[in-house]
């Protein structure tokens, strides 16, 4: 995929914050939701321009096709991309400021 063809922003979609990502936090690794067709050199060099960090490491997984019901109706949820990005060391992204 193309850089250029995409901005930054609209490959990054979300930070996901849930208590196994929380974990992954304390091991410098971050979790994001991202566009389906974005691929891993493109996710880092979004990673690192938006954030301004070294990025170490990307793995990227397509979340399972889950189905949901509501009431007589049964439907599937949106699938999403899920990227797992170790960064380096000294770097580190603050999702919310310390007040």
């Amino acid at each position: 995929m193309n850089t250029s063809s995409k901005s930054f922003l609209d490959l990054i979609k979300y930070p996901i914050l849930t208590e196994k990502t929380s974990r992954l936090i304390e091991q410098n690794q971050y979790s994001f939701a991202v566009d389906k067709k974005a691929d891993k050199v493109s996710i880092k060099a979004a990673i690192e321009e938006l954030f301004d960090v070294k990025v170490a490491s990307v793995n990227t997984a397509h979340m399972p096709l889950k189905k949901r019901r509501v009431g007589k109706f049964i439907g599937k949820r949106a699938q999403h991309k899920r990227a797992i990005v170790t960064l380096a060391p000294e770097n580190s992204i603050t999702f919310f400021e310390n007040v």
